[in-house]
């Protein structure tokens, strides 16, 4: 972790699940994160099966010009994603936190470097369930928030097991055999298309107001 925001968040985390495997929702206090709330995001697995946001900062919301509550996580990824999907699921069900470097994209050929954390949060039977999370820029950059992401395309992700205090290595390169940590990172060809192809749907699309999903209590 390089970044500001990502580093509070998983000291935060870190502090509040103490000797447990991670933190319960009930301990997670919005007014704890006033700082960074805005880039702090909350994701859930819905009734369909799938991991989406349940609460998204304003911030969050601002990059890619819409409102994400209920949205589904792999929605805003490259190759929409199964990868996506396993990584955030391995998380939940293995209970270590994860950090995602990714490139984001828009339609006019913009391009910025996020830093990207996923945290397990249990509830009271001990399940984690939940995933408190953040996206942070690398860089400021002026025309973000102002020109929407399309979407993003994962650089680089890893297992944090070496800030749990554990003696092992990590093994970056999978949870077990059906939850792999790293996604298939897109050809130029693939960008391209994808990028396209939003341009060509958004053409077709009547313009609707943009709401933010703000996190509270």
């Amino acid at each position: 972790m390089r970044l500001k925001t990502t580093i509070d968040l998983f000291e935060y985390w870190n502090r509040l699940r103490g000797q447990d495997l991670a933190p319960l929702r009930s301990q997670v206090e919005p007014t704890d994160l006033r700082q960074i709330l805005s880039s702090v995001f909350l994701l859930e697995t819905s009734d369909t099966g799938r991991v989406a946001f349940r609460l998204a900062g304003t911030r969050i919301c601002d990059l890619f010009g819409r409102d994400l509550g209920g949205a589904p996580f792999s929605e805003l990824w490259a190759h929409g994603n199964d990868d996506i999907e396993h990584t955030a699921a391995g998380v939940m069900t293995h209970a270590i936190p994860a950090l995602l470097n990714a490139t984001g994209f828009t339609a006019a050929g913009h391009r910025a470097c996020f830093e990207i954390i996923l945290l397990p949060i249990r509830r009271d039977d001990g399940e984690c369930d939940k995933l408190l999370g953040a996206i942070a820029p690398a860089a400021a950059v002026s025309w973000l928030e102002v020109v929407p992401l399309q979407f993003l395309a994962l650089d680089r992700s890893r297992l944090l097991h070496e800030r749990l205090g554990g003696d092992e290595e990590p093994n970056d390169t999978e949870f077990d055999d059906q939850h792999t940590l790293y996604a298939r990172p897109p050809s130029i060809a693939d960008t391209m298309r994808r990028v396209m192809s939003s341009l060509f749907v958004e053409a077709d699309s009547p313009g609707v107001p943009v709401r933010h999903n703000r996190l509270r209590a």
